[in-house]
């Protein structure tokens, strides 16, 4: 197994991208941790089905791989209580929790209070982005959950990429997968999954932007013409 730096070139990306979409989530997750060894990471929420599903076939494989959590400051506490009860329960051994190095008491000091409420991308700037940039820092692969019938503007996710924010290469093994197809493995493998899910929240994110009832990820960020972080643009 590989514990250097994997690269490849655009055509080579595109090349796996294309041949990807004829693979089994499951054979990319195995590629992944083949190729990329050490160098892998693998991005949780503990939120959403597809993220779950995404770390119960990893830690098959490779039970100590990198995972990341970012804490907001704002998650629910349905979120935490989710993330103590996954790691024993799927095997998971190497669970990073990264923070803005800006407390929340900080941020209301320098910006004023509410932030989200008044610019929601220097929010998740200073929450989500930055602490993601440290988390993969090293890092060649970053494996996450997104799929393609989570909104429109994942519309065209691909299943391999290079994220050039980031400088590591994106994998989406569950791109071209259904939510219908997502809880079957969920269901199928009895994998925890945040209860909120249970609750009428399609979208999980931090608590003061996030509301049920709300199809897909339009339940984030009312107000604004917002559905990502900027983590996955």
């Amino acid at each position: 197994m590989l514990t250097t730096k994997k690269t490849f070139s655009p055509g080579e990306l595109a090349e796996l991208d294309a041949g990807f979409e004829r693979t089994d989530p499951r054979e990319i997750v195995q590629w992944a941790v083949e190729t990329f060894g050490e160098g892998l990471s693998v991005g949780a929420s503990f939120g959403g089905a597809s993220g779950m599903a995404i770390l119960h076939m990893v830690a098959q494989l490779k039970p100590d791989v990198h995972v990341f959590v970012l804490d907001t400051d704002y998650l629910f506490e349905e979120t935490h209580e989710t993330m103590r009860k996954s790691i024993p329960a799927l095997g998971l051994g190497n669970v990073n929790v990264y923070k803005s190095e800006m407390s929340h008491e900080e941020q209301a000091a320098k910006y004023g209070s509410a932030l989200w409420m008044r610019d929601p991308d220097l929010c998740c700037e200073i929450r989500k982005i930055e602490p993601n940039r440290r988390a993969l820092a090293g890092k060649s692969a970053w494996v996450s959950g997104l799929r393609r019938d989570q909104s429109e503007g994942r519309a065209d996710t691909p299943i391999v990429s290079w994220a050039p924010k980031f400088g590591v290469v994106k994998l989406n093994p569950l791109a071209n997968w259904t939510e219908k197809q997502t809880w079957e493995y969920v269901m199928a493998n009895k994998i925890p999954y945040n209860p909120l899910l249970d609750q009428g929240y399609a979208s999980i994110g931090c608590y003061n932007c996030t509301l049920p009832g709300v199809q897909g990820r339009a339940g984030r960020w009312q107000g604004f013409e917002k559905e990502e972080c900027g983590l996955h643009t």
